[in-house]
């Protein structure tokens, strides 16, 4: 099989969470630039709009902005998708946040928050769109469900981001059983757990938090945006077929090695 087939996610539906900045804007481009349909998501409606115009003069993405934080929310962007599409082949769950207080200083809100965008929205919007995975899905083409927790959720690290932390454990386990329950639907399940690459949440860390990220990873660099294409690439195309309930580093080393 030539590579171009084994990797491809042309003329494939994918809807990107957080999908107007950061790790969710990468995963966006390059399923855009490699002929893929996608809708992305986001908060901030202005951004989403943004770059699905930009991205519109390579290929085809289209801006559906939402807050997924909220339940009525979800189904809105539930209801506007089985609207516009019979099927969904590819499911980024990329939306998050943090929040970083000492642990005597910690507000319950900064739990909510977190807890609510980075665990309950996984799930609940998946099962929102289970109809359209299952019927994108086959016994040879599985459907994806790439979720995207954390390296924060493997390791302990120097910052006090409890809820945080918390959450992204949650999605690498969440993922888990998501993937045994829904491969029987032919629906496959995976998470890529970043480390640190650069962008609004780690523009937060002060230059020698950043150093000794940097200093700790084998590899001495934060990840770069191919970095994150490729990974994205690979578990929504053929190549990753028979690849299921993994939680996957993405993070030159770090979590495994430091």
């Amino acid at each position: 099989m030539k590579i171009e087939e084994l990797f491809s996610v042309r003329g494939k539906v994918a809807l990107v969470t957080g999908g107007s900045r950061g790790l969710g804007e990468i995963i966006a481009r390059a399923y855009v630039e490699n002929g893929a349909k996608v809708y992305i998501t986001s908060r901030n409606a202005e951004a989403c709009m943004s770059l699905a115009e930009e991205l519109s003069k390579v290929g085809e993405c289209i801006a559906i902005p939402a807050d997924l934080s909220r339940m009525e929310e979800i189904e809105r962007l539930s209801a506007e998708l089985h609207k516009r599409e019979k099927k969904l082949d590819i499911l980024v769950n990329n939306a998050g946040a943090s929040w970083g207080a000492t642990f005597a200083e910690f507000p319950e809100k900064g739990w909510d928050k977190v807890m609510d965008l980075n665990v309950k929205s996984v799930f609940f919007l998946t099962q929102q769109l289970l109809d359209l995975l299952e019927a994108a899905g086959s016994r040879d083409a599985y459907s994806r469900v790439i979720n995207i927790g954390s390296i924060e959720g493997i390791r302990t690290t120097h910052l006090e981001a409890y809820s945080y932390a918390a959450s992204k454990a949650g999605v690498n386990h969440l993922t888990r059983i998501m993937a045994k329950f829904l491969a029987p639907k032919f629906i496959a399940v995976n998470a890529i757990a970043p480390g640190y690459f650069p962008s609004k949440m780690t523009d937060a860390i002060d230059e020698h938090g950043a150093k000794e990220v940097v200093d700790n990873a084998p590899m001495k660099r934060m990840g770069r945006p191919e970095d994150m294409a490729g990974i994205a690439l690979y578990l929504a195309s053929r190549a990753s077929s028979f690849v299921c309930g993994a939680v996957i580093p993405v993070d030159g080393g770090l979590a495994t090695t430091a």
